[in-house]
């Protein structure tokens, strides 16, 4: 599915610099909340934030997975990272996995959790 715009994300700081690298290297725009001088904002602030930037969320944060708090279709979208492993080598494989995704999936409006062995897709029609 094409984007009718080019996806930008933003990355949490509880995730590494690296995250935003493999986005980066692999042709999106992405930025992290320390690089914005953001660290320590609350939730609700990145979320208007990542509104106003048009960025995508990219976390580890469960609260973001809240559909009552942040509804999908509200969002640029929103990945939220639902690891058992939280190092950087599983952290970066679900990140590989989600930029597979990208060209075939819409993000827009939706939250991803993803885990080690999928994507699960909440939204519009939920």
């Amino acid at each position: 599915m094409q984007h009718t715009e080019p996806l930008s994300f933003k990355i949490d700081e509880n995730l590494s610099v690296e995250v935003a690298d493999e986005f980066r290297n692999n042709g999106y725009n992405a930025i992290t909340v320390g690089e914005q001088n953001m660290c320590g904002a609350s939730d609700e602030r990145l979320a208007d934030v990542c509104c106003d930037e048009k960025r995508t969320m990219v976390t580890l944060d469960l609260d973001f997975a809240d559909i009552r708090a942040y509804p999908p279709q509200e969002f640029p979208g929103i990945i939220v990272l639902r690891l058992i492993r939280q190092d950087k080598y599983s952290v970066l494989a679900a990140i590989q996995l989600v930029i597979r995704f990208l060209s075939k999936e819409t993000l827009r409006g939706y939250l991803w959790i993803v885990d080690e062995h999928r994507i699960r897709i909440r939204g519009k029609s939920d």
